[in-house]
């Protein structure tokens, strides 16, 4: 494990321990991830706007319409942007020491264009794959012409943090004997039952990603 930033902007310096540089773990949060939240500026203001996401090698896909905002301020400029995963409350005997677990990425960098024909089909192949594992051998995969008019953009997982915490109350030796329920409430990413559209085949029923508490 990394316990070097790989830039000065990426440094942890507020719960430095909660740190972690290396590329394993950073993949590890990206790929539970379904959507990220991209900061940018544009015109003048600021901006952050979410949009789905997934990895593939070193590298966090996105893709959007060929006119789109978004995509366009993108190419021109660096972004920060951002993945969390809430896995808990941490309700502590104090309100002070109350806090969350959590795992979550900051990555810097600019979004390099993909516009090669057989470069955009693995790769929306595999966005397919991250959302429903299986699906892209059963619907028809994006055709040229879809191709030609959506962007894909990647950004290199080169220069990424993430931080971490995942253990239970932190609560001062004062305030052991307050007589109040102190512990951990686990969250997670549920999936309900599937809702078919009228007339599809009911045997083959959506995989939902393993990383979905209740996937099956």
């Amino acid at each position: 494990m990394s316990h070097v930033a790989p830039s000065p902007r990426t440094e942890i310096r507020r719960k430095a321990q909660r740190a972690h540089y290396d590329l394993a773990t950073v993949h590890a949060i990206v790929d539970q991830a379904l959507v990220c939240h991209i900061a940018f500026t544009q015109g003048g203001s600021v901006h952050c706007l979410p949009t789905a996401c997934w990895r593939d090698g070193d590298f966090l896909y996105v893709h959007g319409a060929n006119n789109s905002r978004l995509v366009n301020t993108l190419l021109e400029s660096e972004c920060a942007v951002c993945i969390t995963h809430l896995d808990g409350l941490v309700l502590a005997r104090s309100a002070f020491h109350h806090s969350m677990n959590y795992r979550s990425v900051a990555i810097y960098g600019r979004f390099q264009p993909v516009d090669e024909v057989d470069a955009k089909e693995v790769a929306f192949k595999a966005f397919v794959e991250h959302v429903s594992p299986g699906r892209a051998a059963q619907v028809r995969l994006p055709s040229h012409a879809e191709l030609a008019g959506t962007r894909l953009l990647r950004l290199p997982l080169i220069e990424a943090a993430a931080k971490i915490r995942n253990w239970g109350v932190e609560d001062s030796e004062e305030d052991m004997a307050i007589p109040v329920w102190a512990g951990v409430i686990p969250l997670a990413l549920r999936a309900g039952a599937p809702v078919p559209e009228a007339g599809c085949d009911a045997h083959s029923l959506p995989v939902r990603p393993a990383f979905i508490d209740g996937a099956g």
